[in-house]
């Protein structure tokens, strides 16, 4: 159990330690690439589908430029002209009359705005900048320029793509392009199912800590009643498998995530990702067999297994229902660990996730509100630190970065609920980070626990306010999100807000506040039964 609570440990820094909402930016904004009358465009994607000999090719992705005019965002909209090879290739001097081609340039060494105006004036219709790396460059004018005055689109390509066209022309090919950048829409249905399934889990394990509190209180009253040294000591025994969040552990849990969270970014490589899904896969078993044994534990014909233990070396007491079950999860997690690239491959990272988000809040427990204050208030801080403000050390957003795992080939780290956005013409993913999840989940949890052993109703309880906020304050994410052309968006922001805010009000009106605040549980009705405050 030792070994067993070492991983949980780790595997939970690690979840807290990415805690983000994201779609992917298309709309790059800029503040710091020089701004003027004619030069003041975002910095946006650009569709770039081909043509080759009348046949249709590849479709490629360009960044437009700050200058000229902005790009159709429909497809049917958006002209089909041939590509001609600048001439000379870098388009820094005067170039052949063209009646409207899109001229395929190398970077060079003059002004993007130069060779712009030089396509123009050559009656192009466009121009497609060749950069001289894989990546693509903000195309920006010059601080000594005037106001610049450019009619026609200009585009960067990454140099992959520039060779793989000019190829095409050199060897005789006609080829054509279209330049269009659609809009993403206002709402994607992915979103609508990962609120869905993230408000679904937190209820799920809420419902499921509860039942689980109400039991161990029930258990522990006939055990106090027995007064029996043996008995007493079971319980002990079966309360050491929860961990309770100190006030102390809340905040050096949000000091140690942040440590990890760097760490992914200055080490995030292929081989490092490689490790991450290796853990994950190690949460994912156990938190998926978890859910299982307990799932089954309910039917009659599984009941005996699942209390019928034997002792395996290194975890102890473990049932014959866990041996059971352990297979199949083990080659669930190593069949998606495999495949994972693969394009349906998200599925089974979200069922492997959701188990682990619901078994850590299993374990996990916030004993009274103020902890789960201090918890939430340090995740606050912390979402919006490496969100927004690591952007004036790093020169980027460190969240964003580690969660689209740059620089690791991969396409994220596994620690985020993704799904497909399946009527988004620039496809991608939308996610959540589970710490987006588990930290407010863990406070959620705690007012149903509380609900339950006060025997208060919905209505009465804190439970149904405290689940409308976090389902408000995802919410709010999302409407964010889509404001913000898709930029990553530091959900907690807004869900701390509404879920702490809802709880504190709500208690101060009704008087609980003090026993919220410090014990955590109520007043037992019973006189000689006494639980002992939480620290």
């Amino acid at each position: 159990m030792d070994l067993l609570r070492g991983v949980w440990i780790v595997v939970g820094v690690l979840l807290l330690s990415l805690s983000l909402s994201s779609a992917g930016d298309i709309v790059h904004h800029d503040n710091i690439a020089p701004k003027r009358p004619g030069c003041e465009n975002n910095f946006v994607l650009v569709k770039v589908p081909t043509w080759v000999n009348g046949v249709e090719d590849n479709e490629y992705v360009g960044v437009g430029a700050r200058f000229g005019p902005t790009l159709e965002s429909k497809e049917k909209h958006a002209t089909n002209t041939r590509v001609v090879l600048a001439d000379p290739p870098d388009c820094c001097s005067a170039q052949k009359k063209l009646s409207q081609g899109v001229i395929l340039a190398h970077r060079g060494n003059c002004s993007f705005t130069a060779k712009a105006n030089i396509a123009e004036g050559a009656n192009a219709s466009a121009i497609l900048i060749i950069n001289n790396r894989t990546e693509l460059f903000k195309m920006v004018c010059e601080d000594d320029e005037p106001d610049v005055e450019i009619n026609i689109p200009a585009v960067m390509l990454p140099q992959d793509v520039g060779a793989i066209l000019e190829n095409d022309l050199m060897n005789k090919s006609n080829v054509s392009v279209q330049l269009y950048s659609p809009l993403r829409p206002v709402v994607d249905i992915a979103e609508v199912f990962l609120w869905l399934m993230a408000v679904g889990t937190i209820i799920f394990a809420s419902y499921w800590s509860a039942w689980s509190a109400r039991e161990a209180a029930i258990e522990h009253d006939k055990l106090l009643k027995d007064a029996s040294d043996d008995s007493l000591h079971m319980e002990v025994d079966r309360s050491n498998a929860l961990v309770e969040i100190s006030t102390t552990a809340a905040i050096l849990f949000v000091v140690i995530a942040s440590c990890f969270l760097v760490m992914f970014y200055k080490l995030m490589s292929f081989w490092f990702v490689e490790i991450l899904v290796v853990l994950f896969c190690i949460g994912g078993i156990e938190g998926l067999q978890t859910c299982l044994v307990t799932l089954l534990s309910c039917f009659r014909r599984f009941k005996h297994a699942g209390e019928s233990y034997v002792k395996v070396p290194f975890f102890g007491a473990v049932s014959y229902l866990t041996l059971a079950v352990a297979p199949f999860c083990i080659a669930f997690a190593v069949v998606w660990a495999v495949y994972r690239r693969v394009s349906f491959a998200w599925i089974g990272q979200d069922i492997l996730g959701i188990a682990l988000i619901i078994t850590v809040l299993q374990i996990v427990r916030v004993p009274n509100l103020k902890v789960g204050t201090i918890l939430l208030s340090c995740a606050f801080l912390y979402d919006i630190f490496w969100v927004f403000v690591s952007k004036w050390w790093f020169h980027e957003s460190v969240m964003i970065v580690v969660a689209r795992g740059d620089k690791s080939g991969e396409d994220g780290i596994p620690m985020l609920l993704k799904i497909p956005r399946l009527f988004d013409p620039w496809g991608g993913y939308s996610i959540i980070g589970f710490g987006d999840i588990i930290i407010p989940g863990l406070v959620v949890a705690f007012s149903l626990r509380y609900d339950w052993l006060a025997n208060k109703k919905l209505r009465a309880g804190y439970f149904v306010w405290a689940m409308t906020a976090y389902g408000l304050g995802l919410l709010i994410t999302y409407v964010a999100l889509n404001l913000m052309d898709g930029h990553g968006q530091p959900a907690l922001l807004y869900i701390v807000p509404f879920t702490l805010g809802t709880l504190l009000t709500l208690a101060q009106m009704r008087g609980d506040l003090k026993v919220l605040w410090t014990r955590g549980e109520p007043e037992r009705p019973c006189p000689h039964v006494h639980l002992q405050p939480s620290q």
